[in-house]
């Protein structure tokens, strides 16, 4: 995977829009693998720790990230990163839960090129507010870098529901997005576990000045300085299409990923509290098993044969377009094992096949 991110960095400049969308749709598929499966990223991270030294080795990791990247930059990254999965003329929007009431501000999507600081516009929320960071975080004009560029922390929201949360702390609450207690802002229920991990990934780059009791209210948990709050909504809130789009974007263009994305449980082996998914075994008492599956002959044109161990034995298989498109999903014959491609178009796709014990995901190319 190193070597795809390094080769279309370098290249990046000369593809349009629709190409880079198939080249981060690959990494993303490529780098999950489904099931539990460490993206390489980690490679270097000690993932043995617990506690304050797992959070001091993710601190370390992830502080290498771009230092040249502005807070301009994001608006063009916006459309890539936060695109809907349902809709790819429009990126979704941060607190938003209804596009139908005729309302701009309670929207939960909008058009890409819509950006502005218009009524019915999106503008950029710092979801850890700038102003509550000890410091602050700064000016955000177009040409500053730093904290206030992270665009970890950065979300499309509508002009107007930006300013109704404006630095307000978040709060529990439940239902949609909207003011809660005494002077509070809750998420809604869709985006609360999305804020939760970028809090945490605040916290764990930016250290004391990225507090979570400066964002949040709630207890602490235990002798930690993290929010009960977020720690339930990591849990509640499992890691939607959008985060996982979000973050192989940004290892190309920022350098460095959100750890509690990739691996919400992460944020359990830290700090405790509610067990959080756990997308790598990390909590597993048994090793996670690593499947040996071929593709022959690959480049193909007319037949694809799988060949595998008796550990996994794929019984259907669902091939997808660099779009993601799902183009075809059929039962594989067990004795046989072969895939017939003969009526598709020449270009690259996607195979997945499943088994009783697992997953796989492998690249074709079909002449």
């Amino acid at each position: 995977m190193d070597f795809i991110l390094h080769y279309f960095r370098k290249k990046k400049q000369n593809l349009n829009f629709y190409g880079m969308r198939k080249i981060f749709f690959i990494i993303a598929c490529l780098s999950v693998q489904y099931g539990f499966s460490q993206q390489p990223y980690y490679n270097d991270v000690d993932l043995s720790l617990t506690g304050q030294d797992l959070y001091n080795a993710l601190q370390v990791k992830i502080n290498i990230a771009s230092n040249t990247y502005t807070y301009g930059d994001v608006r063009n990254d916006f459309k890539i990163m936060d695109e809907n999965p349902d809709d790819t003329n429009t990126v979704l929007l941060i607190y938003g839960y209804n596009d139908s009431d005729g309302s701009c501000i309670t929207d939960r999507k909008r058009d890409k090129d819509f950006f502005g600081g218009n009524s019915c516009d999106f503008n950029r929320e710092h979801v850890f507010a700038r102003s509550l960071a000890n410091p602050g975080m700064g000016d955000a004009d177009n040409n500053a870098s730093g904290i206030v560029a992270d665009p970890h922390n950065l979300r499309p929201s509508d002009v107007q529901q930006n300013g109704n949360r404006g630095n307000k702390k978040f709060g529990d609450g439940s239902g949609n997005a909207g003011n809660v207690g005494s002077g509070n802002w809750y998420p809604g229920d869709e985006w609360k576990g999305d804020v939760a991990r970028m809090m945490m990934y605040m916290y764990t780059r930016y250290g004391d000045r990225c507090l979570p009791s400066l964002v949040g209210v709630s207890d602490t948990q235990g002798n930690t300085e993290m929010l009960q709050l977020f720690l339930q909504w990591n849990a509640d809130d499992p890691v939607s299409e959008l985060e996982q789009q979000r973050n192989p974007h940004l290892e190309m263009v920022y350098g460095n990923r959100n750890p509690f994305i990739d691996n919400p449980v992460l944020a359990t082996i830290i700090w405790g509290g509610p067990e959080a998914e756990d997308l790598w075994g990390l909590l597993n008492t048994s090793e996670n098993v690593v499947y040996n599956v071929s593709l022959y002959p690959n480049p193909a044109s007319e037949t694809i044969y799988v060949q595998s161990t008796t550990s996994f034995q794929p019984e259907s298989y669902i091939i997808y377009s660099l779009q993601g498109k799902k183009i075809a999903e059929k039962t594989l014959n067990i004795s046989e094992k072969k895939i017939d491609i003969s009526t598709f178009q020449s270009g690259v796709y996607l195979l997945e096949l499943c088994g009783p014990t697992g997953k796989q995901l492998k690249k074709i190319i079909i002449e």
